[in-house]
């Protein structure tokens, strides 16, 4: 029997996969998430100042495992404590003010493409699993697969279940969910915008990658895959000027501290 011949319930499944920052939504999600928390008193300017000093070291040297190890134990033991209601219910005022805003119009086009043609829609992101649900419902798409904080009787405990949502733990999670909804992976596709994506990407049969950095567009172009491109010009302009963006981060994190260092002065000069 020819298998073009078989019925739709014969078929298995094809998946549309897609990372969130900068291929979904402009920009990295957790930094607004961890902007709304710092405003909200979760963590200090002392905390900020170390994630700008780790942003720095990325802008020099480009991402490491320590450094990957480093943002996520630290960012773990800032929530330890919280209740996972309280970060959902600021994930959701982050989405209404900020994310909603910053979805690029043509990766969403595509992912209701998608949904339209009967596949199932999975966001792929290091972002806490809770955020990426949140907006994988307000896409419409069938769930998420995202890093898993540990959390018992609703409040976080510090510590991770499995590993970061990253590099080789996408692909394997991918593979995994394939297995589980026995969905036909070279049937279906992958959108990423890092080179960090393209273990998750060569998973599948139909990798495209979209708003690429440098490093994934020259292997999209060395193997032949297709790239969309759904940022302005100036928005590509400014993706060429990370490394300022990123110095300017730092800086201002660096501002901060300085200021409140000078009223912890001040308040002492008062006393005395």
């Amino acid at each position: 029997m020819d298998p073009r011949d078989q019925g739709p319930r014969e078929r298995r499944q094809a998946a549309a996969f897609f990372d969130v920052d900068n291929t979904v939504i402009r920009g990295a999600s957790a930094y607004h998430l961890s902007r709304a928390l710092y405003q909200r008193k979760f963590f200090g300017t002392m905390d900020l100042l170390r994630f700008a000093v780790i942003q720095a070291r990325y802008v020099l040297f480009g991402e490491s495992r320590q450094q990957i190890d480093q943002v996520r134990e630290r960012a773990l033991s800032l929530i330890a404590g919280r209740s996972v209601a309280e970060v959902t219910a600021v994930g959701e005022e982050v989405y209404d003010t900020v994310l909603e805003l910053r979805i690029f119009p043509g990766t969403k086009k595509l992912l209701d493409e998608h949904i339209a043609a009967g596949d199932q829609v999975w966001l792929v992101t290091a972002t806490p699993v809770e955020i990426g649900r949140l907006i994988a419902r307000r896409l419409g798409a069938t769930g998420c697969l995202g890093t898993i904080a540990e959390h018992k009787d609703g409040f976080y405990t510090g510590r991770l279940l499995g590993d970061l949502m990253h590099g080789e733990v996408k692909a394997d999670a991918v593979r995994e969910l394939a297995e589980r909804e026995d969905i036909d992976l070279e049937a279906s596709y992958a959108y990423g915008d890092s080179l960090n994506d393209l273990p998750m990407m060569t998973a599948v049969g139909h990798p495209c990658p979209i708003n690429p950095d440098g490093r994934l567009r020259r292997h999209a172009r060395e193997v032949g895959w297709p790239i969309r491109e759904f940022r302005g010009r100036r928005q590509r302009v400014a993706g060429r000027s990370v490394k300022t963006a990123s110095w300017a981060g730092a800086a201002w994190a660096a501002g901060l501290v300085v200021r409140a260092v000078r009223r912890q002065v001040r308040k002492r000069l008062d006393l005395d």
